[in-house]
């Protein structure tokens, strides 16, 4: 009777251990989908996503592509982080660049000055040892004087003065250089709202017809007169805000020398006046203001004339023209209430 009992009981344990062994099979099986992956396209997925998460995890290496040039083809970097530059600070901060390094009078530039806290003054031409201590990835010059030694140090782009004739051409220039063409868009349709808004302030102030003129005396009592390209308000002037030449220059010079026998041929309706006087002694201006030619205009005897400061005026990037804009339809506002007193 004993040994039947034990045989029941024995039975009994290794029935349990098998309904065990069982269900952790089945457990497995389920969980796994098996001893074995059973496709092959599932072990090959599976390697598919640890080679994706290991190239996520690399650093991306930089990228280049061939820029060309009046040097010839220049491989540069399609995101330019760093930039050195002479005189086209402007151009590249328009279209967001991070300009480290520029010549020392743009930091004289009321438009930019903010914007240029971080960088240093290297000098123009460009000291090339100050720019290897900035250790730039990209360098963009006007001048190409020190372009071989510039070029050991990173790639360097020459773009003579000229090389875009307004706005639309220079901001799209440049957002192609450091690879945001979306952004030199962006700029310029602000621009394009700015004008706008501009042509409307003006509407009814100053007569659709009425010239414009731009004009500039040097500290030797030269006189010149200026296109729409050439600085001094001429893009916000002509571009922006539409107003006619006084003169039609058939040559396409963008700047002219006067004599004051020929002035009045080349006197405008309203005229902003620049003077390049750099040491401040107002001589030449006075002399000018004195003469009989120019108390004669109309302009002057109809207090149209408006001096204007050289820093602000002189500049010629496009973040400069859009600010430029408000402040000569200001001035003109401005002038047309104190002409109703």
């Amino acid at each position: 009777m004993l040994k039947r009992k034990s045989f029941f009981i024995t039975s009994a344990i290794i029935m349990m251990l098998s309904v065990l062994i069982t269900a952790c099979g089945s457990t497995n099986s389920e969980t796994n989908g098996g001893a074995e992956p059973n496709t092959q396209a599932e072990a090959n997925k599976t390697e598919e996503e640890a080679a994706e998460t290991d190239k996520e995890e690399e650093p991306a290496a930089a990228e280049f592509r061939t820029f060309e040039t009046d040097k010839g083809p220049v491989e540069i970097p399609v995101k330019p982080l760093r930039i050195v530059t002479d005189y086209y600070g402007g151009e590249l901060l328009s279209v967001g660049a991070n300009v480290i390094g520029i010549e020392s009078t743009t930091f004289d530039n009321p438009f930019l000055k903010d914007l240029l806290k971080d960088a240093k003054d290297v000098g123009a031409p460009i000291n090339s040892e100050k720019a290897l201590e900035l250790a730039p990835d990209l360098i963009v010059v006007m001048y190409d004087d020190s372009y071989e030694a510039l070029s050991k140090i990173a790639p360097t782009l020459h773009i003579p003065f000229g090389t875009a004739t307004n706005i639309r051409e220079t901001v799209r220039l440049f957002g192609d250089i450091v690879g945001e063409p979306e952004k030199a868009e962006q700029f310029l349709a602000n621009y394009e709202k700015k004008a706008e808004e501009g042509r409307a302030k003006l509407k009814g102030v100053v007569d659709e017809n009425a010239t414009v003129g731009l004009y500039e005396l040097t500290d030797k009592g030269e006189l010149w007169i200026f296109g729409d390209n050439a600085g001094r308000g001429g893009q916000a002037v002509y571009d922006a805000l539409k107003f006619k030449m006084p003169h039609q220059e058939s040559s396409g010079e963008q700047t002219l020398q006067l004599s004051m026998e020929v002035l009045p041929e080349y006197a405008a309706d309203y005229m902003f006046l620049t003077t390049y006087d750099p040491e401040k002694k107002g001589d030449q201006l006075k002399k000018l203001k004195a003469s009989g030619v120019w108390s004669g205009l109309d302009a002057a005897k109809n207090n149209r004339i408006f001096y204007n400061d050289y820093d602000t005026f002189y500049r010629y990037d496009p973040i400069a023209i859009v600010g430029q804009i408000d402040l000569i339809a200001d001035m003109l506002i401005e002038q047309a209430k104190e002409s109703q007193k």
